[in-house]
């Protein structure tokens, strides 16, 4: 896709506008969003997002268009798993529940900012090093036997280096103070905790990215498609972050039906570059045939987490008889 600049341009001020009002409507009424509002926002992001890659399907063809979904589909799943982790900073952090909509829309904006650098400097390497396919690759398949052999155990959050040098380089208050990132206390600037829970909130996005982003230069070799399925699957994050709060915990599955995905995308990307270097027998992998391993794996994960979760809550509800006094 050679594009010319303004059609970056004009994509990135796209998203720029969105974002800005997600942020105004925020600020002028921090509370905690309704379901029925967050409902709204994320079929109007889900839709957005559909639009654009009906549009790429018309405009660019198939190929393309197809990649988009592939890659967004991917890296929103992803998001909603690293939901998990947003939820146990929120906890860790105590932050008010009237606040987090601004936390969390802070925290993704620092993603998104952060994640374009490391897609540019993705794309630039992966073009002049061909050898990285197979890094990628391997590091996925590693990523997924991480995601199945390490899914019983009790999920904590740990501060990251970045968060560990804010706290240390900045003096921070005990208590949140409003939504205030500062405040002048003694005669000195110090910042609050809710600039680190930010400051914890995208950095620890950046960190996922280290997956995300390799998964769908698995999917697309296209900067502009991998800059767009990321934006698109952050976008609406707040929002899904209420919206489904409450059935994080009944998605058991979800995090196994991920690491089929990633592993699928690993084994693809190390076949396609055999295939480049000569190799006759390793094929390469059509890109519908990865969007619909992706689907279909995302939706038989979600279908059986529901089931179990539905069986669990009755087995729950189960209360031995009392004893009959005689």
């Amino acid at each position: 896709m050679n594009l010319p600049l303004w059609i970056w341009l004009a994509t990135i001020g796209g998203f720029c506008l969105v974002l800005a009002l997600d942020f105004y409507l925020v600020a002028r009424n921090p509370r905690e969003p309704s379901f029925k509002e967050c409902l709204g926002w994320v079929t109007f992001y889900v839709g957005l997002s559909v639009a654009f890659g009906i549009g790429l399907l018309l405009v660019s063809g198939p190929a393309h268009g197809t990649e988009f979904f592939a890659g967004w589909i991917t890296e929103y799943s992803l998001s909603v798993d690293n939901l998990f982790v947003f939820l146990l900073i929120m906890s860790r952090f105590q932050v008010p529940r009237k606040y987090r909509q601004k936390v969390l829309l802070v925290g993704i904006i620092l993603a998104l900012v952060m994640r374009g650098a490391f897609i540019a400097a993705g794309a630039e390497a992966v073009q002049r090093f061909d050898w990285l396919f197979y890094l990628f690759g391997a590091f996925l398949v590693y990523t997924a036997w991480k995601l199945i052999g390490h899914e019983e155990e009790e999920a904590e959050f740990s501060e990251n280096i970045a968060l560990r040098t804010v706290r240390r380089v900045l003096p921070t208050t005990d208590t949140y103070q409003g939504a205030r990132l500062t405040v002048r206390h003694t005669g000195r600037r110090m910042v609050t905790p809710m600039l680190i829970v930010m400051v914890a909130i995208g950095t620890t996005d950046l960190l996922f990215a280290l997956d995300s982003i390799p998964a769908i230069f698995g999917l697309t070799k296209e900067p502009y498609l991998v800059f767009t399925a990321n934006a698109f699957a952050l976008m609406g994050l707040r929002q899904l972050f209420f919206l489904i709060g409450g059935l994080l915990d009944r998605l058991v599955y979800l995090s196994k039906g991920l690491s089929v995905v990633l592993a699928f995308i690993g084994v693809k990307l190390i076949l396609e570059a055999l295939h480049h270097d000569g190799v006759s027998w390793a094929p390469e992998i059509p890109i519908l045939v990865s969007l619909g391993v992706i689907i279909g794996t995302l939706a038989v994960t979600t279908v059986l987490s529901l089931i179990k979760s539905a069986r669990d809550a009755k087995k729950a509800e189960v209360v031995e008889p009392e004893p009959v006094d005689r």
